[in-house]
């Protein structure tokens, strides 16, 4: 389904019919399998990127966009869409259970929540009007930027904060969760607030943008610079994606970047994945899989940079 970038002007729904019809027109002109054939690829290819992404503990979406644009022919808006949507699925289907055991906190959530989704709106916006060669090498660098940052980062599992700072607690940004393997109730709290929703303004955007979710970027924000507890910072970044993704996502529908036959594939194997990644996870060597999905990483983006440049 590669192509021509779809026509950004013009009415919605002559601009949906225009991309369709240019990815069947692609689809005759290149591609002779059989119209299953590519759904099937994309869910046995979905099913072993959850697997993956639940073992070292990124979100689908990180993946599924640089590794799907690079090795499927699709092009890059509908891809977008469905990585959107992948990363979504995920987030609905884990909310409701982190909310119950306070490891999502509504209170520190919903104000970054507002700040990234409203972004996000503004970056998928602006993601479907560039030229698809410039989203392709911004991808690429975003990527490689990814990998280095999951390779420099260092969790906090309960950061220190001996003060928390006025925005925050004009917020409420804080809360107890209890810690499951010890039965310790943990108090937490944040600080350098102002510093965190700023940056929460560039995270959304690049999640519109470039379809990633944001999951690889929320948790370093709220854990290394706001003093959140990982656990708490993992959980309201899940929530987050719930609220984020769903703002962007409702762009790429309207422009119809969201095609069912790669959409549904998609999210149906990551979650299958993700099952089986879980039960795998008590077996599986971590620090192995972190430094495998790195350079995965590395790779896909360094293609996406390559391709986005014309070389």
């Amino acid at each position: 389904m590669a192509g021509k970038a779809p026509d950004q002007t013009g009415d919605p729904l002559l601009a949906q019919t225009q991309r369709q019809a240019e990815a069947q027109a692609d689809a005759v002109l290149v591609d002779s399998h059989p119209w299953w054939f590519w759904p099937l690829a994309l869910l046995f290819f979905c099913f072993v990127l959850g697997v993956i992404a639940v073992m070292a503990g990124v979100g689908g979406g990180v993946l599924f966009v640089p590794l799907v644009s690079g090795f499927f022919p699709f092009h890059l808006d509908f891809v977008r869409g469905a990585g959107l949507l992948v990363a979504l699925a995920g987030a609905l289907a884990a909310g409701p259970g982190l909310l119950r055991r306070n490891f999502a906190n509504l209170r520190l959530a919903l104000p970054v929540a507002l700040i990234a989704s409203a972004c996000a709106i503004v970056g998928a916006m602006l993601g479907l009007a560039l030229p698809t060669h410039i989203i392709q090498t911004c991808l690429g660098g975003t990527i490689l930027a990814i990998a280095v940052l999951l390779l420099l980062s260092k969790n906090s599992v309960r950061p220190v904060v001996t003060k928390q700072d006025a925005v925050g607690l004009a917020l409420g940004m804080n809360g107890v969760f209890l810690e499951p393997s010890t039965g310790e109730v943990v108090e937490w709290k944040t600080h350098r607030t102002v510093a965190g929703l700023l940056l929460f303004i560039v995270i959304g955007i690049m999640a519109g943008m470039f379809g990633l979710g944001a999951g690889w970027a929320n948790v370093p924000v709220l854990n290394l610079l706001m003093g959140a507890p990982l656990k708490v910072s993992v959980g309201t970044s899940k929530f987050l994606l719930s609220i984020t993704d769903t703002s962007a996502a409702w762009v790429y529908l309207n422009q119809g970047c969201v095609i069912p036959l790669m959409a549904i594939p998609s999210i149906v194997g990551l979650m299958l994945g993700s099952v089986v990644g879980v039960r795998l996870l008590a077996v599986a060597k971590p620090k192995f899989i972190r430094y495998m999905v790195i350079f995965v990483l590395l790779f896909s983006g360094a293609k996406a940079l390559m391709k986005g440049l014309g070389w």
